[in-house]
């Protein structure tokens, strides 16, 4: 999940760069130290987007440099379990699909491709044994998020789209159409029920 979050760190302002704009010093140094880093709190910090607040400067004995409190905000990328995520295939292979996910790749398993055994063609692409669906790179896909692997280093999850509403974006749009002719065919047969004449009730002659 994307996120947009408040920071609060101290800044070292070295003294050779006191005669620039601080706002645009204090911002270069936050994305140099910040942008790209993985953390187990935040995730992978994509972006510093913008300083909020600059404290005054502090000076440390010994150290000609400004030492500033500074507010700023951040965009990361944190996955959560059972999130659901779209994404381009980016690589096929015999044991399953890479996926871009905007700013990190994720593994989607050949047993998790659907529920059908899939087989890599060698032509970039993955074919059902007996749906005959087929899944190629440059495809979009949505998938859910079953396995997360976070470190200061890297980022790996696993994806899977064995469920009804995943998969191959041509594969939704076919399933939403086989719902929306199951419904019209269940209100057709709701309509035609409501317009047959009901039997009349024969009345029973009294005996005298």
């Amino acid at each position: 999940m994307y996120k947009l979050i408040k920071i609060q760190d101290t800044v070292r302002v070295d003294p050779s760069r006191f005669g620039e704009s601080l706002e645009e010093v204090v911002l270069e140094i936050c994305r140099e130290n910040y942008e790209g880093i993985i953390n187990p709190d935040l995730g992978l910090i994509i972006a510093v987007t913008g300083i909020e607040d600059i404290g005054v400067g502090k000076l440390i004995p010994g150290d000609g440099a400004a030492y500033h409190d500074v507010i700023f905000n951040i965009l990361s990328y944190k996955p959560e379990d059972h999130e659901i995520v779209e994404g381009e295939v980016v690589e096929a292979t015999d044991f399953g699909l890479f996926v871009r996910l905007g700013c990190i790749d994720a593994l989607i398993h050949v047993s998790q491709v659907y529920d059908d055994f899939f087989s890599y063609d060698g032509k970039h692409a993955l074919q059902g044994r007996e749906s005959s669906k087929i899944i190629r790179v440059g495809d979009q896909i949505r998938a859910r998020v079953i396995a997360i692997s976070l470190t200061k280093n890297a980022i790996r999850m696993g994806l899977s789209m064995r469920q009804q509403g995943l998969g191959a974006k041509t594969w939704i749009e076919e399933w939403v159409k086989g719902l929306e002719t199951e419904k019209e065919g269940k209100e057709g047969e709701e309509a035609e029920e409501k317009v047959k004449p009901k039997p009349k009730k024969r009345r029973r002659k009294r005996r005298k």
